[in-house]
Order: structure tokens, then sequence, then C-alpha cells
């Protein structure tokens, strides 16, 4: 199955939900240029990132957010060409009297059919608490990481951070994981002659994620400043060979797009069958983590 993404690398208005969401009624009309059968945008495109307390006056419950899109949606030029786009996108999400940094994914419809839905929410599980960032004095963490099934085939979302550890991409794909997809606001640091650190950071590890786990891997870095801090785009889409695809500017507005085919899976699978190795043995391997869990010293004392 071949499937068309784009990725719209953008930079949004600070704060401002209303004037982002329609910004991206104007991306749905950019994709109908070019069709695409699954839009992408990076981490808290809705809303922006360094929000801090003010991220209270943007959140949304996550349904209000799909509704919105949808209306938006419903009245673009590719919904009225009977075209159905599905759709992930990162905001600041409002459940049960928490806040969350959060991605949904969801296939919006043209018409009133059953087809439109909201199929999942991811919350960020890693709150960056360092450096620029601030995020667990603001938002409450996820607490679980899961495959959700598309029209396209199983996958899955973690949000930035998430995808620096590595046990979080294990777990996604030994749910089934086939399509990763990582919304991302990257601040640039770690600047050295051309090279910026956090831009070399993700250049490393996507790859090596895709090939040990023999999964697609989407990149959606978010572009534009905010309180001088500037984010460095660099989407990316790597097949499960670990070959990138296609790659976004730094730090630039634009829309990636790439062909992935799922047929693909079954080949790199067979060439290198990393994960099947790791389903293998997994049993031994959660053994193991348990009995280092139960070692680990307390607070970093040692006891005679």
């Amino acid at each position: 199955m071949t499937i068309r993404l784009a990725i719209a690398q953008i930079a949004p208005k600070k704060a401002d939900y209303e004037r982002n969401l329609a910004r991206i009624g104007g991306i749905f009309e950019q994709v109908a240029d070019e069709p695409a059968d699954l839009l992408i945008l990076p981490e808290t495109a809705l809303t922006g990132y360094f929000l801090e307390g003010g991220v209270r006056e943007v959140a949304r419950p996550a349904h209000q957010v799909f509704q919105d899109l949808l209306t938006t949606y419903r009245a673009s030029g590719p919904a009225k060409s009977g075209h159905s786009l599905d759709i992930l996108v990162g905001f600041y999400e409002l459940d049960a009297g928490r806040y969350y940094n959060s991605a949904l994914y969801a296939t919006l419809s043209p018409t009133d059919s059953a087809e439109s839905k909201l199929i999942h929410v991811h919350r960020k599980f890693f709150l960056p608490t360092y450096g620029v960032f601030d995020e667990k004095r603001f938002v409450s963490r996820g607490r679980v990481i899961n495959a959700y099934s598309t029209r396209f085939g199983p996958a899955a979302t973690l949000i930035c951070e998430d995808v620096w550890h590595s046990l979080t991409t294990v777990i996604a794909a030994l749910k089934g994981a086939q399509i990763l997809f990582v919304p991302s606001a990257s601040p640039g640091r770690e600047f050295s002659g051309s090279t910026i650190g956090n831009i070399a950071h993700y250049d490393r590890l996507l790859p090596n994620i895709a090939t040990e786990h023999n999964i697609f891997v989407v990149y959606a870095g978010l572009v534009g400043f905010e309180g001088g801090k500037g984010f460095t785009g660099s989407s990316q889409v790597i097949d499960p060979f670990g070959k990138v695809l296609v790659r976004g500017p730094v730090m630039e507005e634009y829309m990636v797009r790439a062909e992935i085919d799922l047929d693909d899976l079954a080949v790199a699978r067979a060439a290198s069958p990393m994960l099947a190795d790791l389903e293998a043995v997994i049993g031994d391997l959660l053994l193991e983590l348990n009995r280092t869990v139960r070692r680990a010293p307390d607070n970093g004392s040692s006891h005679d």
C-alpha cells in the first residue's frame, strides 16, 4: 500500500488557537493542489510551544479539537472534491481538570459518514525540565504508549523527547506500529560551526529507530521563534531500511512531501529481522529489566 504524506513544517502564532486553526484550513487548501492521504503537523502546532501558564488559556478537550478540525476541513477544497484526509496534529489538551501536551490522529471525511473519527490521542510521556524547558511545571505527563489502527495500518505517536528514550520505541514497535509519528518542537542548541546539536542528534537517532524496529519514522518539526528561541524544523521521513527519503529545510516553513510503500516493511523485516529477534527474547529482557529495577539503589544511596 502506498501512502502520500504531507508534513506541514509551520510556525504557529503563539497562544492563538483560532488563528492557527484557520492556518490549518489554508494548509488543507494547499494539500488540494497536490492531494495527500495523510497530513502531519508538529508538536503544539495549534498554539505554539513555550506558553508556560498560558497553556490553560488555549488548551482544549481532544474531541473539541477534532470537531474544529473537521468543520474546518469540510469548508475546504479537498473536502468539496470528496477526498478524505487523515491528520496528526499537536495541541495542548484539557481533560478531567488536567493539561497535557498531546497529539491526536483522526480521519476527516467530507460528509457525515462514520469514516470521520478521532482515532487516538497520545499524551507526551517525558516532559523536559532542564535548559530552556520547564514543561513539567505546567502540564501533566502521559502514562500510556499504544499502537493504534488507522485506515493505512497500525501506527504509534511519540512526542519529541519521548523518542529520545529507547524503551518507548521498543514498546511502540512491540505493540505493532508500522509507522512511528514524531511531532516535535525542538529549539536549536549546541551550535558548532555549521552543526546544530539537536538536529545532529535526530539525524543519528531516527534512522537507528527505523532500522532497529523495521518501521517507517515520520518526524514533523516546528519552526519559528518564541521568546528568542528558534525551532529547527528539519522534518523528515525515514524508511524501514534507515534511508532518509525526504528532509525539510532548517528553520523555514515548508511542505514536505513523500510517498511510502508499506510493502517495504516485509522486505526490510526479511532482510534484517531485528524486530522478530526482539520479540523472541522479550521475556528474558523483561526479567532482566525487573531485576535491574529491583537492584537500583534508592536515591543514589548505597548500603553495606
